[in-house]
């Protein structure tokens, strides 16, 4: 069990837990691409699975972005968002470090330092979102309003397509 779905029980959050194998043919390992991953593997929509990305912010905080796995994070949005002038990717072990998660597995619940959430202003359209469980191959299932609430996420354009 996950600090992640270690939250969601102890706070009766309706979940659903999945976990699915990564396969080697996506190659997930050299490019990344864990989310498509599990939505390919659960046959979910891309835009309803969530990547967790930990970005610096130029005051040298740290945050979490979550975005659709079909779209990268626009760090100008982010930093407006988060009401500065840049925002840079962390670190991979920053990010490792600040979570607790691997890379892959980063989930927005039950992270080691509660960082500062802004979620993808996608999400606000969908009933059910879906996020890393805390390991490569989990993913969790719940609802857009208990996500967002657990974790204080704001809501902002941060997505970018294409």
């Amino acid at each position: 069990m996950t600090p992640a779905i270690r939250l969601l029980e102890s706070r009766g959050v309706a979940h659903q837990v999945t976990s699915y194998d990564l396969t080697s043919e996506s190659d997930a390992a050299s490019q990344g691409s864990y989310g498509l991953d599990a939505a390919r593997a659960l046959s979910l929509s891309p835009a309803s699975v969530f990547k967790t990305l930990l970005a610096q912010l130029d005051d040298d905080r740290l945050v979490v972005a979550l975005v659709p796995v079909d779209a990268t994070l626009d760090l100008k949005a982010l930093a407006r968002a988060a009401g500065v002038r840049k925002a840079r990717m962390a670190e991979v072990p920053v990010a490792e470090r600040t979570t607790g998660y691997l890379v892959g597995g980063i989930s927005p619940l039950g992270q080691k330092k509660r960082l500062p959430t802004f979620i993808d202003a996608s999400a606000l359209t969908l009933d059910t979102v879906h996020v890393s469980g805390g390991r490569r191959g989990l993913e969790l299932s719940l609802a857009r309003d208990d996500l967002i609430a657990l974790t204080a996420a704001r809501p902002a354009d941060l997505a970018r397509r294409g």
